[in-house]
Formats: structure tokens, sequence, C-alpha cells
């Protein structure tokens, strides 16, 4: 569980991130789900857009996806959400404590 003052700080940094999985007119899908837990391992900081072409509705979207994926909802901002999920070892982010 992230605390107030870490969630800020991943805020901060995602902030300037472009979004590297985009959520369609066919909403959640296996093939998103695995773009993301790809995504995710990799960057540990990712941000999802949900199109406009989607009727899905981002905050349900976007609590599913992190329940999929293992990972912390940092932030849902317009049609745009933030998830967070640190590595164990040779993390890329020191979280404020």
């Amino acid at each position: 569980m992230l605390t107030g003052k870490q969630k800020q700080y991943l805020k901060a940094l995602a902030s300037h991130l472009p979004a590297t999985v985009q959520i369609g007119k066919d909403g959640l899908t296996f093939s998103v789900i695995d773009s993301a837990e790809k995504n995710i391992t990799a960057n540990e900081l990712i941000k999802v857009k949900i199109n406009q072409n989607s009727a899905e509705d981002i905050r349900h979207v976007a609590e599913l996806l992190a329940d999929n994926l293992g990972c912390e909802l940092v932030q849902v901002i317009g049609r745009n959400c933030v998830l967070f999920r640190q590595k164990d070892d040779k993390s890329h982010y020191e979280l404020p404590r």
C-alpha cells in the first residue's frame, strides 16, 4: 500500500510519461492486459489511456487492471490512469518514506 507522499512522488514522475497502454472500443481485453503486464514489468510505472471511442468507465477499468496486474492504482485523471508495481530488486524508483 502506498502512502500519500509516495503517491504524490509517483504522480509527479508520471506527469511526463506518455501513455504506453491504450484501451479502445473493445474494452479491457486479454491483449490489453498482456501488453500492460509487459510494460509494467519493464518500467514499473505506466500510464494507461482509455480512448474516446470506449464506453468503459475509467475508474472501474483502472481498478480491474490493477487487480489483474497485482499493482497499485496511483491516480485516475481524465481518461488516463497511472499504475505502479515496484520490482523486488534493482528498482528504478526510490520511494519516499
